[in-house]
């Protein structure tokens, strides 16, 4: 009777214990998620306060270097790198640099080439400039294609021996899946107004007609090109006709062949302008950004991408860091009639 009764006492007991333990679970699981959406909040405020001080630090910066380079006289360092396109940022960018006090204009190029009308565009926009300021071209690396258009805009051309430059010439790509979807077993209907109509599609082989009218859009841009070249660098027919097969020579051979003027740098050009146009010998030179925005600002970029990853914020670190911006994606973004140089095995 007593056994019994010592376990009618303890029954309730064991009877409370799940309870007690369901109901501190449930206050650790409350006390967590509380605590985690606190910590996602100031993780989100930690990110806009980072974005919000870069972005002002670097307006702040592009500005200062913008006000220093109008509000006294210098010569504005220009430059013109990778992938050309049509960009009515720069062209703003390069119209106002006409209304400066910059005393003349380097323009440092680096670049393979990219849409003919791109490229045209900024030919018009730089010709622009040098009616107003003195201008000068240097030759980085390379200036292919339409990185040579840009460079034609001047009319003095100076480059290192082993820069590249030249590849005049246009071409017309475009991918056909026509293979690929026989062997998927995949067939592209359409209807169109008429035969030329959207051609090439790259879902069908291309027609002789479809071909014939793309080979005189090249020839047509190819004769621009040309006719461009001689004219802005005085070239005579035979010489035009060795320099227009769409190679690039090296700076040493583009002397000879009349596509350079000298061999040198930015020093280099600088002298030629203190010569021919009477700069003054003590001018600095000066970075003028054609882009002078956030995302120009690769250091300020990468820091602020930095700096999101390791508040825990992969996703807008990834964004703000440009990271899903590639070359790659930057050659498909090309469309229309390119000016562009591609070395065999380069995408």
């Amino acid at each position: 009777m007593q056994s019994q009764a010592l376990r009618g006492d303890n029954a309730p007991a064991e009877d409370a214990a799940p309870e007690s333990r369901m109901s501190f679970e449930s206050d650790l699981i409350v006390d967590r998620r509380r605590i985690r959406r606190k910590l996602t909040f100031w993780r989100v405020v930690s990110g806009l306060l980072v974005i919000i001080a870069v972005v002002g630090g670097g307006m702040l910066f592009t500005s200062s270097g913008r006000q220093a380079l109008t509000g006294t006289s210098a010569i504005a360092r220009v430059k013109i790198e990778g992938l050309i396109r049509s960009n009515d940022e720069r062209i703003a960018a390069l119209e106002r640099l006409e209304k400066s006090n910059a005393a003349a204009v380097i323009v440092h190029i680096n670049s393979p080439g990219g849409t003919t009308a791109g490229s045209e565009q900024l030919f018009d926009a730089l010709t622009r400039l040098k009616a107003k300021k003195p201008l000068v071209v240097v030759v980085e690396g390379l200036a292919a294609s339409g990185g040579y258009i840009t460079a034609l805009a001047s009319d003095h051309i100076i480059a290192q021996q082993t820069s590249l430059v030249g590849s005049i010439g246009v071409l017309f790509q475009f991918p056909n899946f026509t293979d690929l979807l026989k062997t998927v077993g995949v067939k592209v209907e359409e209807v169109k107004s008429a035969p030329l109509k959207a051609a090439p599609n790259g879902y069908e082989p291309t027609s002789p007609e479809a071909r014939a009218a793309l080979d005189a859009l090249v020839k047509d841009s190819f004769a621009w090109f040309k006719d461009l070249v001689k004219t802005r660098r005085h070239m005579d027919d035979a010489t035009l006709q060795t320099v227009s097969d769409g190679r690039v020579f090296t700076g040493r051979q583009a002397v000879g062949l009349k596509l350079i003027d000298e061999i040198g740098d930015e020093k280099t050009a600088v002298k030629w302008l203190q010569a021919q146009n009477k700069i003054k010998g003590d001018l600095p030179v000066r970075d003028y950004k054609l882009a002078p925005r956030f995302s120009d600002m690769t250091f300020l970029r990468a820091a602020a991408a930095a700096t999101l990853e390791s508040l825990g914020l992969p996703s807008v670190a990834r964004f703000v860091g440009g990271g899903a911006v590639g070359s790659l994606s930057e050659h498909l973004q090309l469309e229309g009639m390119l000016a562009l140089w591609r070395p065999a095995g380069v995408n």
